[in-house]
């Protein structure tokens, strides 16, 4: 097949300029490649045909599912609702402790994937009964376009959608992203620019600038994960830095989970995280001031959100099963009234006019057998 036989059943990718020497700058996320003719960047699914960028994962989903929210994770945010979840293939981050390696260091043509357009998408969601859908399980910056015209297919319809990100991001895409975003779990894997050049072939700085902009420049609801690997970024005194940024720049209401590791892709020399690592983490974290602070992959009363105010639980969950939430649709706390930070209603069901709409749109963009 020709070049121009190929680019015409792609997406021309956004977010990428010419250069002089003949390649191509993609200027999406900090990494900065400049790809040659007929490769890829480090992500593996933004390739240079003929002098154009292309998306190989646009409408490739690799993995679809429903999940309970909490598995994002996010606590604050439609908590006990379900969330349809997808992923493509790729990633712009190297984590040598990656736990969904299999397709996020997979070329788009290694991985088993399904044509679904953005409509589809959208459509799905309201037909699993779920008010929000998640771009996850591998990075969803490098899927950037995809991201977006899901985003606003879900949004005519009324449903909320989800980043679980690593956060490394570009300025010039960061608001062409998130402003179809509603709220976003962030990874900020370590505190330290060793780990992150060690541990993930990346840099700090860059996600701390996108964590400061999201808050501060964006409506988008953030919540962070931090996974703790023993020996690596799991001492008291890096978790006291991070704690410590987090409160000078992010606030106090930013709920903060630290999460249990266990061995996988190219980290099979460190042991489990021990939960009396996490229970360190989330006392220095609260003694610190922060409001919201979790403990993730294993059963802990550190999963339960505990109201500010009165110290009663006011979400109980096992695992990521809520069985209890003490939390009105404004997000005010049942017991004592003290406004929890969040976003507790959940959406009013899609009308019967957005609905029929939206499949028509499936249905024109099927019967067309429109080019991806």
């Amino acid at each position: 097949m020709g070049v121009a036989a190929t680019a015409s059943k792609l997406r021309e990718a956004r977010w990428w300029e010419p250069l002089p020497n003949g390649k191509l700058h993609c200027y999406l996320c900090p990494r900065h490649c400049h790809i040659g003719e007929g490769l890829t960047g480090f992500c593996f699914i933004r390739k240079n045909i003929g002098g154009k960028l292309y998306s190989l994962g646009y409408a490739q989903p690799a993995a679809i599912q429903i999940d309970p929210i909490e598995k994002k994770p996010l606590n604050h945010f439609l908590p006990g609702t379900k969330i349809l979840s997808l992923g493509t293939a790729g990633c712009n981050m190297g984590c040598f402790f990656c736990q969904n390696w299999d397709i996020s260091k997979s070329k788009s043509d290694q991985v088993s994937s399904s044509h679904l357009e953005p409509e589809a998408v959208a459509l799905a969601a309201i037909e699993y009964d779920c008010p929000s859908l998640a771009f996850t399980y591998n990075e969803p910056t490098i899927w950037g376009e995809y991201v977006i015209d899901i985003a606003r297919a879900a949004h005519a319809a009324g449903l909320k959608t989800v980043m679980v990100t690593n956060g490394y991001v570009t300025r010039e895409a960061l608001h062409d992203i998130y402003d179809h975003i509603d709220a976003a779990n962030v990874d900020l894997k370590a505190f330290t620019e060793s780990f992150y050049a060690k541990m993930t072939l990346t840099h700090l700085q860059p996600v701390l600038d996108v964590l400061k902009m999201l808050r501060k420049e964006t409506h988008v609801w953030v919540e962070l994960t931090t996974l703790l690997i023993p020996t690596l970024n799991d001492s008291a005194d890096e978790i006291k830095e991070l704690c410590g940024w987090v409160l000078r720049n992010l606030g106090d209401d930013v709920p903060l989970h630290f999460t249990a590791f266990h061995p996988d892709f190219k980290l099979q020399d460190k042991p489990r995280t021990p939960p009396e690592t996490l229970h360190r983490a989330r006392r220095i974290a609260m003694d610190m001031g922060l409001k919201y602070v979790y403990e993730g992959n294993i059963f802990s009363e550190g999963a339960n959100t505990i109201c500010p105010g009165c110290r009663r639980v006011v979400v109980k969950r096992s695992w990521h099963a809520v069985s209890d939430v003490r939390v009105s649709a404004d997000g005010a706390c049942r017991y004592c009234g003290y406004e929890i930070s969040g976003f507790f209603r959940r959406p009013a069901p899609p009308t019967r006019r957005a609905l029929d709409s939206l499949r028509t749109k499936v249905e024109t963009v099927q019967g067309a057998d429109r080019p991806i």
